[in-house]
């Protein structure tokens, strides 16, 4: 049974959710936009082999909306004092995407760590320069910043929908026709149903997964990785080559466009540091998008099974 809770502790609030067993305690930290329910398709399936807790980082879901404290290093703490004082026992660590860097860095910094899972994060094409040749810097990275520097839309994820960098990957003929439609459904949707997840009809459903929790998504979190300040100066190399623990890497497939974007999250010479600076790595890979637990859960699952 999933049970929705919240820790506070001075300036710390996470809300979380919690399927209680005797089994191993299996911490879960989403992507970039979503939240913690992201992992819901999932989370009946590991609960037969993990004790879950899917947590919501800052400026997601019902957690702090302090964009002082949109960084790695304070939503890691914040973790770390929730593994201290709620689950008090090492733990198995997964993050996926931005999520992903946020679970390194606890297990860099921390012994909390037994067991450490990323899924397809943005290790290097996010930090410094390269992150402006990348998929997340052209999509949600500058949407964030627009948004922010605008006044006349005051829905982020109609502003989100309407503005995406997916638009240009439509046949150039028909791209404004389509566009013009489906942003017409979308509005309408979201003058009919505010408060819930954008559905639009003949959107991919891996797509429409990126807009489950957006409700809840503050832009301003998206602003500190267009301004390169979410990894607070931290070189992702450092963080890397401090972590002990075992490491499964999962890593999806690698796209580059045309014009030289990176349309995945990290390229394959990343991949290849990753596993260089990383004592004790697996890689293994998915054929499929940059959502593995959503695209593939059954091999995401069974991949999570094999590490028990």
């Amino acid at each position: 049974m999933i049970v929705k809770k919240l820790y506070q502790k001075q300036d710390i609030r996470l809300n979380y959710y919690e399927i209680k067993n005797n089994l191993q305690p299996l911490i879960l930290i989403h992507a970039q936009g979503v939240d913690a329910i992201s992992f819901e398709s999932v989370w009946g399936q590991l609960s037969k082999i993990y004790h879950i807790y899917s947590v919501d980082c800052y400026g997601h879901g019902e957690s702090s909306h302090n964009a002082k404290q949109y960084n790695v290093e304070d939503i890691s703490k914040a973790i770390i004092c929730f593994i201290e004082d709620v689950v008090k026992e090492k733990v198995f660590l997964l993050g996926h995407s931005s999520g992903g860097l946020i679970a390194a860095y606890i297990a860099s910094n921390t012994k909390l760590c037994s067991y450490l899972v990323l899924e397809d994060p943005p290790f290097f094409s996010s930090q410094g320069e390269r992150r402006k040749s990348t998929f997340n810097y052209f999509d949600l990275s500058t949407v964030c910043h627009n948004f922010i520097n605008q006044s006349e839309s005051k829905d982020f994820v109609l502003y989100y929908f309407s503005n995406q960098y997916a638009w240009n990957l439509f046949p150039e003929k028909s791209r404004e026709r389509v566009k013009s439609k489906m942003i017409g459904m979308a509005g309408r949707y979201r003058r009919r149903h505010p408060d819930k997840n954008l559905k639009v009809l003949f959107w991919p459903k891996a797509a429409l997964s990126s807009y489950e929790g957006m409700n809840n998504y503050d832009p301003l979190f998206g602003e500190n990785f267009y301004n390169d300040n979410f990894h607070c100066g931290i070189p992702h190399e450092e963080i890397l080559s401090n972590i002990t623990c075992k490491t499964i890497f999962m890593k999806a497939q690698t796209n580059i466009s045309e014009n030289g974007i990176l349309m995945a999250a990290l390229s394959e010479d990343d991949v290849k540091t990753v596993s260089e600076l990383i004592s004790d790595c697996n890689i293994v890979r998915f054929d499929c998008g940059h959502g593995i637990h959503i695209e593939k859960p059954k091999e995401f699952i069974k991949c999570l099974a094999k590490l028990q």
